[in-house]
């Protein structure tokens, strides 16, 4: 009888796509920004991911979906973590507003866009000419 408990050494994208939830396309443009993603090609030129690729791939998915972290405060944190600093990762944000969690209740009821700095920006001054215009 085969023995069903030995896991798997290698998984493809569509599998890793099926455990992770997440997109093939999330997978791959994920590749291009973490470095620390690399999935081996087998001679078919297809991606196959170890162990250690999918938990990687699931902490990012819990800093970026869950945390609500930007790809460069996940990055920072995931820089951290690899460092082994034992900050605490509210110290380990700077005022940096590309590294900041948008959301700080981790139960937040509807999902929360992200917002890049230029929009935040371009918010700020909207609201301090509409300012202008309500103190006149």
């Amino acid at each position: 009888m085969k023995d069903l408990s030995i896991p798997k050494l290698y998984y493809s994208i569509s599998e890793v796509s099926r455990l992770t939830g997440l997109e093939p396309y999330v997978l791959r443009y994920w590749e291009t920004e973490f470095s620390e993603i690399r999935p081996q090609k087998n001679r078919a030129g297809n991606r196959i991911y170890s162990n250690r690729d999918i938990k990687f791939i699931l902490r990012i998915k819990e800093l970026l979906r869950e945390q609500r972290y930007t790809l460069e405060g996940a990055k920072v944190v995931l820089k951290s973590d690899r460092l082994g600093d034992a900050k605490p990762q509210e110290e380990i944000i700077s005022a940096d507003p590309a590294q900041i969690s948008l959301v700080s209740d981790k139960k937040a009821a509807a999902p929360t866009a992200f917002l890049t700095l230029q929009e935040i920006r371009a918010m700020k001054q909207s609201l301090l000419e509409l300012r202008a215009i309500l103190v006149k």
